[in-house]
């Protein structure tokens, strides 16, 4: 399993801020699109457009909200629910843009304002959110819906905006609400902050190499990108290495430098946590103090009790043993391949323990010795571009649509690709866009998210989805290689992105990807499956310089080497979703966030060769992306789509009947109806934990 950073579903939401305005007829935001589709005119778009349109916009909501609250006639379905859809179209089209942009295009002045927008959207929010006008109304029509006579889909938004209020605290007390007001401020600055020193410590660092030598071991094409990398840092003549995986992992696989390997991963787990302006231990503190607060204000006894209210899971103890199920089988395998590299340490004459920058290195000599295979192997035959064309094509034969690459489209920068997704009558029914390259201004790991979400209910609304990546660089052909985790990586957000880009929902608050964080993950995982079935493989895999395809030698390796390191990565995993869950089901105050750690990895048996996938001051997931006490969710819908995928195993990889139920229950549904109504709509039943232990080769 491999972790990407979460899509993000902001509250478009905010404050004035205090700024001047340049006119509604020079801001892109505050007038229609001029643009194909309505998709934001990107290069027309100006820093200083940000700040006048989040406060015209603003104005503007506060208006429709306030129109719909005291409204004098009896709150009904539309002038109240389907009115609080219409709200907030202003904001929408900045607060999409601006945040997708911090994420996958920063800069400093990016960087300045989110500071002061945060904790300004999270007031306003507030202000919607526990407006007791608006909430009468919606508490009427609550209590009323059995006699409404709504749709599904209708008494489901009902419900969802209902809960949303509740959970918001609409019920509590004015000093309370005021209290609350105060936590999600400081929480929203707090976020921000986190996700702005990890991004500094991980570019404040850089491995620089200047004697040859110390390369040795590492692929030419490994050394080649170190060498554009230094150039690009004004260290000419040298080699640079940076703690990112795309360009820390190639390192620690084939350097056979280990002090310098130890130095560079250290850099790695280390960011956060060095004690300087960008330490995040104090900030990890604050914020669990204040989520604890915020749990107990709204009746809940701890922070991960308030969260899984509101999941398919419900309750911690179903985490727990979901994450117990799939520890113990997945620990057992890793102690044994510790030993099987201290084995091999020993064999070539090494006087060392083995250590966890140590993991990577002889797992792949092993993994040669096994398999005979390697990454550098199979990269030639994984070229970013066919990588994407086969998963296009596998859409294509699933769901019946088509990409259509379109030059003529607004983009952010040159090099992000778009495409106009077709269905069958060769209608539209979405824009794509990929921003793959790794670069310095762009956040790690990869997620998808959208410009606009799809709705039907005031006319058709096709939704606007990105993918974003941290790929390798273009080589010296002018094509950027992948790793077969690289290869899953893409397949993984393209998920999401057919998620988004299928959904046929009336409303956009129930569109596409707005579901539960422990169902998300599921349509994005479920593609994963046919990036690893040779078949599909066959359809892509042909060498960058030769189109000779992939032999199938090299094929069966792959999958014989399948489930080879899964001890490492399901116990890495499990350690940090266990690590999530201890953090937010205490009701102690942590003052040292290094010792409780140290003490809850080490009580659950993390064994010493091996670090949490992600250490506390770097856990962006859980302290910057909205996956607290839901780290777990990779691993539950991971039981969902090995369940799911059962179907294609038994009757054919794109087989119709099966294809089509999944378009239409899981792709296509939204959050429109119970999620797990719907899983058992298309699978006939609730699903069972054997596949994933299948097929983690854990059984």
């Amino acid at each position: 399993m491999y972790m990407k950073k979460p899509f993000y579903l902001f509250l478009f939401i905010f404050l004035g801020l205090g700024c001047q305005n340049n006119g509604a007829d020079m801001n892109p935001f505050l007038i229609d699109y001029d643009t194909p589709y309505q998709i934001p005119p990107f290069e027309k778009i100006k820093f200083s457009h940000y700040e006048p349109a989040f406060e015209e916009g603003m104005k503007q909501h506060l208006s429709e909200i306030e129109k719909i609250a005291s409204n004098k006639e009896n709150p009904t379905f539309e002038n109240t629910i389907a009115e609080l859809e219409r709200a907030g179209k202003t904001l929408d089209k900045v607060s999409s843009v601006f945040f997708n942009l911090l994420g996958s295009n920063t800069s400093d002045e990016m960087d300045a304002l989110a500071m002061t927008i945060s904790p300004a959207l999270s007031a306003h929010n507030d202000s919607i959110l526990l407006n007791k006008d608006l909430f009468a109304r919606i508490r009427t029509l609550y209590d009323q819906k059995i006699a409404l006579g709504l749709s599904t889909e209708q008494d489901r938004l009902l419900n969802e905006t209902y809960k949303s209020f509740v959970r918001s605290g609409a019920n509590l007390s004015d000093s309370d609400m005021k209290r609350l007001v105060d936590i999600n401020s400081s929480l929203s600055t707090l976020s921000v902050q986190f996700d702005q020193n990890v991004l500094k410590e991980t570019n404040g660092f850089s491995l620089i190499i200047d004697n040859e030598d110390e390369l040795d071991g590492l692929p030419e094409e490994e050394i080649r990108q170190a060498s554009l990398l230094a150039e690009s840092e004004g260290h000419n003549g040298k080699w640079v290495f940076k703690p990112t995986r795309v360009s820390m992992y190639p390192f620690l696989t084939y350097s056979t430098q280990r002090e310098l390997r130890e130095e560079l991963y250290n850099s790695y787990i280390q960011r956060g946590d060095n004690d300087n302006e960008f330490d995040n231990k104090s900030l990890i503190v604050e914020m669990l103090e204040l989520r604890k607060e915020k749990a107990n204000l709204m009746g809940f006894k701890s922070h991960a009790d308030y969260v899984l209210d509101d999941t398919m899971a419900k309750k911690t103890s179903r985490v727990d043993d979901l994450l117990q199920q799939i520890w113990k089988p997945g620990i057992a395998r890793a102690k044994s391949e510790a030993d099987e590299m201290q084995s091999l340490i020993k064999q070539e004459g090494g006087n060392f323990e083995l250590a966890a920058w140590d993991w990577w290195h002889y797992a792949e000599k092993i993994r040669q010795t096994k398999y005979n295979f390697s990454e550098e192997e199979v990269k030639p035959y994984f070229s970013e571009d066919r990588v994407l064309k086969g998963a296009f094509d596998v859409a294509s034969k699933l769901f019946d649509i088509t990409f259509v690459e379109r030059n003529d489209l607004p983009k952010y920068r040159d090099n992000i690709r778009s495409f106009e997704v077709l269905n069958e009558q060769d209608e539209t029914i979405g824009i794509f866009y990929t921003d793959f390259t790794l670069r310095p201004n762009k956040g790690g790991g990869a997620w998808m998210n959208t410009f606009r979400s799809q709705s039907k209910f005031d006319g058709k609304q096709i939704p606007i989805v990105v993918n974003v990546c941290n790929f390798p660089p273009e080589n010296e052909d002018g094509v950027s290689l992948l790793s077969f985790e690289q290869v899953e990586t893409l397949f993984h957000e393209f998920g999401h992105g057919l998620h988004g880009l299928l959904s046929d929902a009336n409303y956009p608050s129930l569109s596409g990807t707005r579901v539960t964080r422990d169902y998300v993950e599921f349509p994005s995982q479920m593609m994963e499956n046919w990036a690893r079935e040779p078949e599909v493989i066959k359809t892509f895999a042909l060498h960058y310089q030769t189109d000779e395809p992939i032999p199938d030698s090299l094929l069966n390796k792959i999958s014989e080497a399948g489930t080879f390191n899964e001890g490492f990565e399901t116990s890495e995993y499990v350690a940090a979703a266990h690590l999530d869950m201890a953090y937010h089901t205490s009701t102690e105050d942590i003052k040292d966030i290094d010792k409780f750690e140290d003490d809850t990895l080490g009580e659950l048996g993390l064994i010493p060769q091996i670090e949490s996938r992600y250490r506390s001051t770097y856990f962006g997931h859980i302290f910057a992306g909205g996956y607290s006490s839901g780290y777990y969710s990779y691993l539950w819908t991971e039981v969902l789509e090995a369940d799911a995928f059962e179907p294609f195993r038994e009757k054919g990889l794109f087989d119709k009947e099966t294809a089509s139920k999944l378009k239409e229950y899981v792709y296509a549904s939204g959050n429109t109806e119970d999620l797990m109504t719907q899983y058992k709509k298309y699978r006939g039943s609730e699903p069972e934990i054997e596949p994933l232990l299948r097929k983690r080769g854990l059984d």
